[in-house]
């Protein structure tokens, strides 16, 4: 900010140039001195707004005070100085206190250091050198991309079309690999092109930021490439290329990043190592040939789990050192062997190296080692400037109390320092954090787990009665897969075949809380919907160009946000042939692809498909031998070969039938849901006791041999919730009564009394 060379008060608003002794001279004139000194130019601007000498001594003053509370760097911007003069051209110097800017007309003379600040101004403001950021330690070693690095210095060591683009997916280590090439830069090993050539990583929202008017972003753009082209050894690096498409482009304009870099790349002046994903590069650099034929690719594939596991080797001292844990390779390995089987959605090493790092901040947070440790420290210091101060004073007894305390103090320190600053990073911590993300069980089974899952038959039977067949097979099953002797990327999957009532769906659901811990982890599925050939649709959703395509299906997206659940397919044989040729892949390798491209992983899910064909074959059966009930399975697993394929039959793990209830399991049933009765009772302050003579009567009411335990279900809402709700809204029942249900087997009905 220039002030007037008259007065040396007031800010300037124009520029007069005189030339003496062959030298010019630039002074800067404030609108106060321009007026007195009767310029002309002031003289007609005065005339035409019909200004006072005290108008404009006013105006100056304000401006003055506006001037004075603007930040220099935004000022250098805006387009209002630049129109007044406040943004100089850059040949001038500032040269003495009195702010006159002198140039040499015959022979133009500026400093080296200076002249190569103002190159960089907008690349130093716009970008990040990463050749200054890698030999002051700021960029972690790049390991396992020699490959990569080696394939892109041959491209930039090239005569044209020298421009680089990594593609690969995100997380793989695409900025990682221009890092790299910065650090073997920094280091010296590069070919001899290379050796002086400076890398900016470019920030494309700093320079859309602040652009307000039509010109400014062109502006910054050319103004970058200029500097890039007279330095001549600037690598530019973009991270997320894809975005020049559209950036600074306005409304009905053409002119985005894009489209000014295209001259530049084209003639060979600037170099650009570009990096976006596969994905983006097809939808946006594809389209556009010209800038696409700019670039020469470099695909960057996701490391295996053997590198990976050598890439967070060789960085994991930055998170340890971070976190101050301690890391062990074994610790290492099983994060990237963990997160590659169970984070489906993400890619190697980017997920392995989230997974350490999280599980770091998790062991340090638990760190109270820590905290106590900074309390002696802040307890020494404080104790250390109380000894010095009385042995100022000459209290030398004060003085020895507190040398007592400090080394004290020091040797819990000491000791407490080993503890504190190696906390241990274990394969349970990777465990718990994966397990967060996923909400998969990953952690090693616990005695309390393995006894759950032991005793889970008895478990299901707290809720499901009698299916003792049914109930063992599937219990088997989910321990031989939770324990993991199963074939990998392979769910479990059942058929449950039975005469509808007899608890098909209620052992799913009874499944799905035992073993994941809640009913909400159950994906219930009604075949019926999906009866039409179009309704395959539904379960991975819609196609492109189609309504709900961006909303994805109804069942992959329900196991990407929850891989660990129970899929219930309730009525199976009602499906579209197409939806068994889709679960074929499920059933087989546990994958599917929605439509949009997404691999869904159902190795964590438990598949129940239930159904009722073939049940009318069994229920014509007599007899109740061991014997006979083996030959009515098998008649039955036959008649299921009439509704679905082999192909489709093969690859389900059991086929579990169910029986028919009998008049004891019913009877067990009554207890089972009139303990839900009393649940919602209670929950009114009512107490509901009912005599087994009742329970007796409503399980002979309730029996169906046919239609299963849905009349018992209907008779209690009948005889028992119907009566009690119209005592309740009659007020016959207050709060913290007892109300006694009892059968009179003379009148054949129930009695209902509060006490």
């Amino acid at each position: 900010m220039k002030k007037c060379s008259i007065c040396n008060k007031n800010i300037a608003i124009m520029y007069t140039t005189k030339i003496e002794n062959g030298k010019s001279t630039m002074q800067g004139i404030c609108m106060d001195c321009a007026n007195k000194m009767g310029i002309p130019i002031m003289d007609e601007l005065m005339k035409q707004v019909d200004f006072s000498p005290e108008d404009m001594e006013n105006i100056s003053k304000q401006m003055q005070k506006f001037m004075e509370e603007q930040d220099p760097e935004q000022m250098e911007d805006n387009p209002l100085f630049n129109m007044i003069g406040m943004n100089q051209d850059e040949d001038f110097e500032d040269e003495d206190e009195e702010e006159e800017f002198e140039v040499e007309v015959k022979d133009k003379e500026v400093s080296s250091q200076s002249k190569k600040r103002k190159k960089r101004k907008n690349l130093d403001k716009f970008g990040e050198n990463l050749n200054e950021k890698a030999a002051a330690g700021g960029i972690d070693r790049v390991i396992g991309r020699s490959k990569e690095i080696e394939r892109v210095m041959h491209i930039l060591n090239r005569r044209t079309k020298n421009n680089p683009i990594l593609i690969g997916e995100p997380g793989v280590g695409k900025t990682a690999i221009a890092e790299g090439l910065a650090l073997k830069i920094a280091a010296g090993s590069v070919p001899e092109k290379l050796l002086d050539a400076e890398i900016y990583l470019l920030d494309l929202t700093s320079i859309v930021a602040g652009t307000q008017f039509r010109g400014q972003f062109e502006g910054r753009m050319k103004a970058i490439i200029k500097e890039a082209q007279e330095t001549g050894n600037i690598i530019l690096v973009i991270d997320e290329v894809h975005n020049i498409m559209g950036a600074g482009e306005v409304h009905g304009g053409v002119m985005n990043a894009a489209n000014i870099l295209k001259p530049a790349l084209a003639k060979g002046e600037i170099q650009v190592i570009g990096a976006t994903t596969m994905e983006e590069y097809r939808k946006h650099i594809e389209k556009d040939a010209a800038l696409e034929r700019r670039f020469q690719p470099v695909v960057v594939d996701e490391p295996t789990v053997e590198e990976s596991i050598e890439i967070l080797k060789g960085i994991k001292s930055y998170y340890a050192d971070y976190h101050r844990v301690d890391i062990s390779d074994e610790v290492v390995e099983q994060a990237v062997i963990m997160s590659n089987r169970y984070v489906t959605d993400r890619f190697l090493p980017d997920k392995a190296i989230d997974v350490i790092d999280e599980a770091g901040a998790m062991v340090n947070l638990k760190n109270r080692d820590m905290k106590e440790l900074k309390e002696l420290q802040s307890r020494l210091k404080e104790v250390i400037e109380l000894k010095e101060e009385a042995s100022i004073h000459d209290h030398f007894e004060d003085a020895a109390n507190y040398k007592s305390e400090e080394v004290i103090l020091q040797d819990k320190i000491e000791s407490l320092r080993g503890v504190a600053e190696h906390h241990l990073l274990t394969v349970s911590d990777v465990a718990y954090v994966i397990e967060a993300w996923t909400k998969i069980p990953v952690t090693k089974i616990t005695e309390e787990e393995a006894k759950k899952l032991l005793h889970l038959e008895e478990r299901l039977h707290h809720r499901v009665i009698g299916q003792n067949t049914a109930v063992s097979g599937l219990a088997r099953a989910i321990r031989r897969s939770r324990a993991g002797f199963k074939k990998r990327k392979k769910p479990a999957s059942f058929i449950f075949v039975g005469p509808t009532g007899v608890g098909k769906t209620e052992l799913a659901k009874t499944l799905a809380e035992e073993l994941f811990g809640s009913e909400e982890a159950m994906i219930r599925l009604d075949m019926s919907e999906f009866m039409e050939k179009h309704t395959v649709s539904k379960l991975i959703g819609a196609p492109p160009g189609y309504v709900g395509y961006d909303q994805g299906g109804q069942l992959t997206e329900k196991i990407r946000r929850r891989p660990y659940s129970v899929i219930l397919m309730d009525e199976m044989e009602k499906a579209h042939p197409d939806v068994f040729n889709m679960l074929l892949q499920i059933l087989e390798d546990g994958r599917l692809t929605d439509s949009q491209g997404r691999t869904v992983f159902f190795e964590n899910a438990v598949i129940i498909m239930t159904s009722n064909a073939g049940t009318a074959l069994k229920s014509s059966g007599i007899g109740f031998s061991n014997n006979e009930k083996e030959r009515r399975d098998e008649k039955l697993k036959d008649a299921l070969k009439d509704y679905f394929r082999p192909e489709f039959l093969n690859r389900v793990d059991e086929i579990v039938v169910f029986d028919h209830l009998k008049k004891e399991e019913v009877r067990q049933i009554v207890d089972l849901q009139l303990s839900e009765v009393y649940r919602d009772a209670s929950e009114k302050g009512i107490q509901i006791v009912v005599d087994e003579a009742t329970k007796d009567y409503l399980a002979e009411k309730g029996y169906d041999h046919q239609y299963g335990a849905r009349p018992l279900r209907r008779q209690i809402q009948r005889m028992i919730e119907d009566e009690i709700a119209e005592l309740y809204l009659r007020g016959l029942v207050p709060e913290e009564a007892q109300l006694s249900v009892t059968f009179d087997p003379q009148a054949v009905k129930l009695l209902f009394a509060v006490k």
